[in-house]
């Protein structure tokens, strides 16, 4: 098991709307995730001082070999129609290739 870790910045003026969006996730991209062996999937949010607010999403990732369940994941339609409805609600933290908001994390402490 491969757990990963990701950040990203949300922007202000859509805090809501992506949190209402995570209320009630469509199902078929919830199916979608599970098939690409990701379980424990969470998403955090945390309001510094300064009014930025931050994601951290945690998940488990069980199958053998995560670029391609990624790939069937980007395919996916459903998939593609709920990251057009997110996606605009994020900024990354970092500059990272096109079309990517999540920046990943290194790993430095886990107790099993």
């Amino acid at each position: 098991m491969q757990r990963i870790g990701w950040v990203a910045r949300l922007k202000p003026e859509k805090a809501d709307e992506y949190i209402r969006l995570h209320a009630d996730v469509w199902p078929g991209v919830l199916d979608m995730i599970k098939q690409c062996n990701i379980q424990n999937y969470s998403i955090f949010v945390k309001t510094l001082p300064s009014g930025e607010k931050l994601l951290f999403s945690y998940l488990e990732y069980t199958g053998d070999d995560f670029e391609a369940d990624m790939r069937k994941m980007a395919a996916h339609e459903e998939t593609q129609r709920w990251w057009e409805v997110c996606h605009p609600c994020l900024e990354p933290v970092e500059e990272l290739p096109d079309g990517q908001v999540w920046a990943p994390m290194d790993s430095i402490f886990y107790l099993a």
